[in-house]
């Protein structure tokens, strides 16, 4: 990882949100704006729970609030079904980059699985070319406002289907459209990335990048198989690799404190001395008990302990508006949790600008901005 430039982090005392920022795991469906869900619900002849947009903003961050990923997920069913024709699916991507530049982020990938979107007649193709001219429309109007964004699609497969193959040849088939990863998500428990296996097998042939949620609803055995069947770059949450961590404390009676000693299983010391990207969601993780195992509260959340053991941990928001949240609060959280500074803010981001997906030129241009705009701060 990418030491900073930054000597000494001044206090933190300004506004988080001008930070510039990288957002690796933010899911397309899970950060459309309440007014927007409303109108785009109307014309579709859609039923919602409420159709006043604090109202329906809330409804959606109680549901998701509920400790249980299958319930989280079921906040989709009303995102999903207003982004079923090309004019929903653009105005959702364009907005949805345009949020992303209000948050400070300079570049986002942004992950979509174009196989649920086709109920009123879309191809997969035009789904996805629906969502890169959202995309490229969002990215100019912030460029007319005198900012810069850069973004990119992280096709996804839904892991319970049998489309695998058909979503990975899709993928490829736009790399050089707007397309830079794939991914897998939904229900993780029970499925594990070894049914995708020559999908991924083909997207390697294709030295095609992929991602793979894993380690949020499941454990190790998730972990391993995306690593082995997915061949996965990076961990889409993988948080639960703390359970092949073992920490026992001491008491040294020579210095008078109590220590804790830290083992390492065979599959986190390959993660971690190999610096595969860990994406964690922390708000997100709390909500959906992907860390009830490790306590009840975000200052349980292991995303600490594998920051401090050198692990790779980028900072994401999973989804915004069901988790009421923003990258910028994600930061805020880091900082009231565990007395993050800004030398702590610019590893993170510095991490995440390494493990995007970009091309290794444009990737060393992201990190020479995001450390000259951190140097500046001083």
């Amino acid at each position: 990882m990418t030491e900073p430039i930054v000597d000494a982090a001044p206090a933190i005392d300004f506004d988080l949100k001008n930070l510039p920022k990288v957002s690796l795991h933010d899911h397309l469906d899970g950060g459309l704006r309440p007014a927007t869900i409303i109108e785009l619900a109307e014309a579709v002849g859609h039923t919602l729970p409420s159709t006043d947009p604090v109202a329906l903003g809330q409804w959606f961050r109680e549901s998701a609030d509920s400790g249980s990923l299958v319930r989280y997920l079921e906040t989709f069913d009303h995102t999903v079904a207003v982004m079923q024709t090309r004019e929903g699916l653009v105005r959702v991507a364009k907005e949805f980059v345009e949020d992303l530049a209000d948050d400070g982020v300079v570049y986002g990938e942004v992950r979509w699985a174009p196989e649920q979107h086709l109920q009123k007649g879309l191809t997969l193709d035009e789904a996805v070319e629906a969502v890169q001219e959202g995309l490229e429309a969002g990215v100019e109007a912030v460029g007319e406002s005198g900012r810069e964004i850069q973004v990119g699609q992280l096709i996804t497969a839904m892991r319970h289907a049998d489309r695998g193959q058909e979503i990975a040849e899709l993928a490829v088939r736009h790399r050089n459209k707007g397309a830079v990863g794939f991914d897998i998500a939904g229900a993780e428990d029970g499925f594990l990335p070894s049914r995708f296996r020559d999908a991924f097998t083909y997207l390697a042939r294709q030295n095609f990048p992929a991602t793979v949620h894993a380690g949020e609803a499941a454990g190790l055995e998730s972990i391993q198989s995306a690593l082995v069947d997915g061949r996965a770059l990076r961990l889409g949450h993988g948080v639960r690799i703390a359970e092949d961590i073992m920490v026992e404390f001491d008491d040294d009676e020579d210095a008078g404190e109590t220590v804790g000693l830290v083992t390492l299983g065979d599959l986190a010391s390959w993660i971690r001395d190999r610096g595969i990207a860990l994406e964690v969601c922390p708000s997100s993780n709390l909500q959906t008990g992907a860390i009830a195992g490790f306590g009840e509260g975000i200052e349980s959340h292991p995303l600490d302990m594998l920051y401090q053991l050198g692990f790779n941990v980028t900072i994401n928001t999973d989804n915004r508006l069901m988790s009421g949240v923003t990258l910028t609060d994600e930061f805020e959280l880091l900082v009231e949790t565990f007395d993050y500074d800004l030398d702590d803010l610019l590893e993170l981001t510095l991490n995440a600008a390494e493990a995007s997906f970009l091309p290794l030129e444009e990737k060393e241009a992201l990190v020479e901005y995001i450390n000259d705009a951190y140097a500046n701060l001083g």
